[in-house]
């Protein structure tokens, strides 16, 4: 396993921090799904619950992450909001209901659940958090690289983790 820390500012749009840009241009190939792709053109098919950004889908995320296949994707880019404060902000000001299934812990387990099942063998997950988790060995990835990436100040680093799917 790879371990990188690099310094760079904050920015709310998660892929356009160059090592972030970096690490996903070096890991990811194929089919690319982005499943909160914001205004983010990474992926070949993208979807963000917000109607103002230019995404192929405009659907909660694991709505999004069900109509694929099982083993159908290569690379997803995985970057939800990071907190259950995050998550209830981005409802409320797109007015939708915020209720126990969006700031409970399952609102991220389900959505992993759903990239579990739609990732091919050896495709990879790239996830942004502010842990290490990534989606884990339950769901049958292997952590390749992560790159911490402090931010200053008192901000939270955001941490990268890229998985390969193993089995």
């Amino acid at each position: 396993m790879i371990i990188n820390r690099v310094w760079q500012m904050p920015n709310s749009n998660t892929f356009s921090i160059k090592p972030i840009k970096e690490l996903i241009e070096k890991y990811a190939i194929g089919k690319i799904v982005d499943p909160f792709a914001n205004s983010n053109k990474l992926a070949t098919v993208t979807n963000d619950l917000d109607t103002q950004y230019d995404t192929d889908y405009h659907m909660d995320a694991l709505d999004f992450l069900k109509i694929f296949d099982d083993n159908s994707v290569d690379t997803v880019l995985y970057d939800p909001p990071y907190s259950p404060r995050q998550v209830s902000e981005c409802y409320k000001n797109l007015g939708q209901t915020v209720n126990m299934q969006t700031t409970q812990a399952s609102y991220w387990s389900k959505q992993k659940e759903q990239i579990g099942r739609i990732v091919k063998k050896d495709g990879i997950v790239i996830t942004c958090s502010w842990n290490s988790g990534g989606i884990g060995k339950k769901y049958g990835f292997e952590i390749q690289e992560i790159l911490l990436v402090p931010h200053g100040g008192w901000h939270n680093d955001t941490i990268v983790v890229v998985e390969k799917k193993v089995e």
